[in-house]
C-alpha cells in the first residue's frame, strides 16, 4: 500500500533532508579540515621534490587561493609560476624589476591572472598575465620593497611596506600617476613618528577582519592599525626626486620626523600596538638590533604571529585589551592593569580579590598522568638537562593549566637555562605561580631574581620588599641577603644611569609615546631557530587551525612546533644556508620553503615504508642550544659561516677550496641582507 503525503508534508519532508544533507556536508569539512595536518602527517614530513629554474636566492613563495600554483620570486629579477603537482613551470615572466624581488602576490578574485611584485629597485609592478603586459609601474618608494599584502575579501586594493617607512594603499580600478602630489596613498608614514630612520619591513591584512593591517618595522613593536579610522595621505615628493635612492627617502620623510602626522591622520585610537614586554628597553640592555621580519594573522583573525629578528616567535592576542605596560598577565588570566608594575606589592597580596579568586582554581593533586610527567622534568632539572625538564613542563601545562606547582617548577628550569627571553618567560611563570598560589615561597624569590636579571631594580625592589614582609623568617637566610644586596647595587648603578644617560623620547611623536605606553604582551613564545642574518625570514601557522607553526633558521633548517606546548617537533634540513620562506599548502599538507639556494623544495609526509628521512635532524635540543649561540655571535662572521665560508686557517678536513672560491656564494647572500 502507498503513502502519499499532502504537500505541507512534502514540503516539510524535502526541509528536513536539506538539513541533513547541510549538516553532513559541514561534518565533513570539519572532518577534512582536521585531517589537513595531524600529528601522524608532520612526523613523517620529508622532502618531496626540487623545483629548479631559478638563478639566484628565492625570496619570496605564495600559494594561489586554490593552491594549484605556486609563484616563487628571486634575486634573479624573475617570477615563475609552478604547478607543483607536476613539477612543471607554467610561467617564468622577466618582472620587469631591476633588483632583487622580495615580494609576489596574487590580486585576491581575479583568477589568478593579476599578480603584484615589490623589489629592491624600491618598484611595485602589477602583471596581467594573461595579457603579458604591466598594468602598473610604480616608483612612489624610495626604499626597498620588503612585503605586499592583500585581502581575500577587498579585490581591488592592496598594500606596500618598504624601507621607506611608507605603508601605501593601492586601488587597481584606479588609474596611477607617480607625480600626482594631489594623490592620496599614504596610509601609515612611519617616518612621522618614529622618526627619518623608520624602516617599514613586513605587513599582512587580517583576513576576516580586513580593517586591520598590522605593520613590522625596524623596532621591536608591531603595529596594528584599524585603517577605517585613517585618512589616507598625500605622497609629497620633490619633482626632481627621480631616478629616487633611499637617502632621497630618507631626507624626503625627514621633514616631519618625529612629529607626527601633520592633519592628524592616524588618530590615537586607530592604533594598537605589540611588543614582547621584555623588549621595552631593549635600546639600552639588547646587544643586538631586532627587526619583524615577517608577520602573519592565523586563519580565524584572533592572532599575529611575528618573526622578531634577533629574538624569539611570538603569538599576540590581538582582542587582549589588557594593557601590559611592562609585563603583560600569562595567557588566560584576567586582572587589573596595574598589577606587576606600579601596585605589585598589592598584588601580590593574598588579600587581594582577584588573586584570591584565581587561587581558588589551584590544582594542588595533579592528575596521575600529569604527575607521571612532571616527576620527569624534575629528574631532567636534577641531570641539568634544562631544556628537556622545560619541554616536560610545557607538556604538563598543556594538560593542567592551573597547577602552580607546574609554573613554579618552569620557572626555576628556564632561570637555569637562561636562553634569550628565559628570564621574562620565567618572570611571568613566577607570577603565574603567585595568582594561583599567593604563599608560594620561591616563587616570590625568584620574581625579585628575575627582575633584578631584567634590568628593573625598582620593581625588584618591591618586590623584595614585599618578600621580607611576608615571610620574614626568611630574611636571616644567605639566599636573601645576596639578592638584597644585588638590588641595592642594580638601584644604585641605575641612579647613575639615569643622571648620566637620560633616555630620550625626543625623536618619537606624542602618539608613538602614547601608543608605547599601551602595548600588549605575547601569548605565546617560540625559540629554537636562529633569525639574525637575513630580514626576510617568515613564520607561519601550519594546519587549517594553526596546529604548528614552522620557521626556517640561519642554520639551513626550518623548525616546526606544536603550538598547545611550544616544543620543537620536527627539525629538517632546508638548505644549504639559510631557510627564509615557508608557505604552506592551503588545503593539504605540503610546505614549500626557499632560501639562499637557487632551488625551492617541497615538503610531504613519506611512505612509511622504514626508509630514512636523510634530511630530518634528530637531536632537537642540540639543534637549539646551537642556535642560541648563533643568536649571540659576531653578526658579520656569523653571516660568513652561514654560508660556508671559513676564514683562514679555518678550513675543514678534505676542504679543497680556496678562500677565493667563496666569494660568489658570499656576495650572493649579501644581496639577500638587509639595509
Amino acid at each position: 500500500m502507498k503513502m502519499f503525503l499532502n504537500p505541507k508534508q512534502l514540503d516539510n519532508q524535502i526541509i528536513n533532508l536539506i538539513q541533513l544533507r547541510e549538516i553532513q556536508e559541514s561534518a565533513a569539512h570539519v572532518v577534512s579540515q582536521k585531517l589537513h595536518v595531524t600529528e601522524n602527517l608532520v612526523a613523517r614530513l620529508g622532502l618531496e621534490k626540487e623545483l629548479s629554474g631559478h638563478g639566484g636566492c628565492v625570496n619570496c613563495l605564495e600559494w594561489n587561493e586554490t593552491g594549484e600554483i605556486l609563484a616563487s620570486a628571486s634575486d634573479d629579477v624573475h617570477v615563475i609560476l609552478w604547478d607543483a603537482f607536476r613539477y612543471q613551470k607554467k610561467l617564468v615572466l622577466h618582472a620587469g624589476h631591476n633588483g632583487n624581488i622580495f615580494s609576489v602576490k596574487f590580486m585576491p578574485k581575479s583568477n589568478d591572472s593579476i599578480l603584484v611584485s615589490g623589489a629592491a629597485d624600491c618598484r611595485i609592478r602589477v602583471h596581467d598575465l594573461v595579457r603579458s603586459d604591466t598594468i602598473l609601474a610604480c616608483n612612489c618608494h624610495t626604499g626597498r620593497v620588503k612585503r605586499i599584502a592583500t585581502a581575500p575579501s577587498v579585490p581591488f586594493l592592496f598594500w606596500s611596506a618598504a624601507e621607506d617607512g611608507l605603508i601605501l594603499q593601492y586601488d587597481i580600478r584606479v588609474p596611477h600617476n607617480c607625480n600626482a602630489n594631489d594623490r592620496k596613498s599614504v596610509l601609515v608614514n612611519l617616518s612621522n613618528h618614529l622618526g627619518r630612520y623608520a624602516e617599514a619591513k613586513c605587513i599582512s591584512i587580517n583576513p576576516r577582519r580586513p580593517e586591520l593591517i598590522a605593520v613590522g618595522a625596524n623596532d621591536a613593536y608591531i603595529r596594528m592599525y584599524d585603517r577605517r579610522m585613517i585618512k589616507l595621505a598625500s605622497l609629497q615628493v620633490p619633482a626632481s626626486a627621480s631616478p629616487r635612492t633611499n637617502w632621497d627617502g630618507v631626507n624626503v620623510n625627514g621633514q616631519r620626523a618625529g612629529e607626527g602626522d601633520p592633519e592628524n591622520n592616524i588618530p590615537l585610537e586607530s592604533a594598537q600596538y605589540f611588543i614582547a614586554g621584555h623588549l621595552h628597553n631593549h635600546n639600552r640592555d639588547h646587544n643586538r638590533t631586532l627587526t619583524a621580519t615577517y608577520l602573519t594573522f592565523s586563519a580565524d583573525g584572533n592572532e599575529l604571529l611575528v618573526n622578531m629578528g634577533g629574538e624569539q616567535i611570538y603569538l599576540f592576542d590581538i582582542n587582549n585589551q589588557h594593557n601590559s605596560r611592562l609585563f603583560a598577565p600569562p595567557q588566560n588570566v584576567k586582572f587589573s592593569d596595574t598589577c606587576w608594575t606600579d601596585t605589585l606589592k598589592d598584588c601580590v597580596n593574598s588579600n587581594n580579590k582577584t588573586t584570591e579568586d584565581y587561587s581558588l582554581r589551584n590544582t594542588k593533586v595533579l592528575p596521575p598522568h600529569v604527575e607521571a610527567i612532571k616527576l620527569q622534568a624534575n629528574e631532567g632539572f636534577e641531570q641539568q638537562k634544562y631544556t628537556l625538564a622545560i619541554n616536560l613542563y610545557n607538556k604538563a601545562i598543556s594538560h593542567c593549566s592551573t597547577a602552580a606547582m607546574l609554573y613554579a617548577n618552569r620557572a626555576a628550569a628556564l632561570m637555569k637555562r637562561a636562553w634569550d627571553s628565559d628570564v621574562y618567560a620565567a618572570f611571568r611563570d613566577c607570577r603565574m605561580t603567585l595568582l594561583l598560589d599567593p604563599e608560594h615561597v620561591k616563587a616570590h624569590f625568584r620574581l625579585a631574581r628575575c627582575l633584578i636579571d631584567l634590568n628593573r631594580p625598582a620593581e625588584a625592589c618591591k618586590a623584595i620588599e614585599s618578600f621580607q614582609e611576608k615571610f620574614p623568617e626568611y630574611i636571616t637566610n644567605s639566599a636573601f641577603r645576596a639578592l638584597k644586596k644585588d638590588i641595592k647595587e642594580a638601584m644604585n648603578t641605575g641612579e647613575e644611569s639615569t643622571r648620566t644617560n637620560h633616555p630620550s623620547l625626543q625623536m618619537i611623536s606624542t602618539h608613538e609615546q602614547e601608543w608605547r605606553r599601551n602595548t600588549i604582551d605575547y601569548k605565546l613564545r617560540f625559540c629554537g631557530h636562529c633569525n639574525t642574518t637575513t630580514d626576510i625570514k617568515e613564520a607561519n601557522f601550519f594546519g587549517n587551525y594553526g596546529q604548528y607553526i614552522v620557521a626556517g633558521s640561519d642554520d639551513g633548517s626550518f623548525f616546526i612546533w606544536d603550538r598547545k606546548t611550544t616544543n620543537i617537533v620536527r627539525v629538517l634540513q632546508g638548505d644549504g644556508s639559510i631557510v627564509n620562506c615557508l608557505q604552506p599548502h592551503p588545503s593539504t599538507c605540503l610546505l614549500a620553503t626557499s632560501g639562499i639556494d637557487t632551488v625551492i623544495r617541497l615538503w610531504s609526509p613519506l611512505p612509511e615504508d622504514g626508509s630514512v628521512n636523510e634530511r630530518e635532524i634528530l637531536n632537537l635540543d642540540d639543534a637549539a642550544s646551537a642556535n642560541q649561540i648563533r643568536m649571540n655571535s659576531d653578526p658579520f662572521e656569523l653571516m660568513l659561516m652561514n654560508l660556508g665560508y671559513r676564514f683562514p686557517g679555518q678550513h675543514a678536513a678534505g676542504d679543497e677550496d680556496s678562500d677565493e672560491s667563496q666569494e660568489p656564494r658570499v656576495a650572493q647572500a649579501l644581496n639577500c641582507r638587509p639595509s
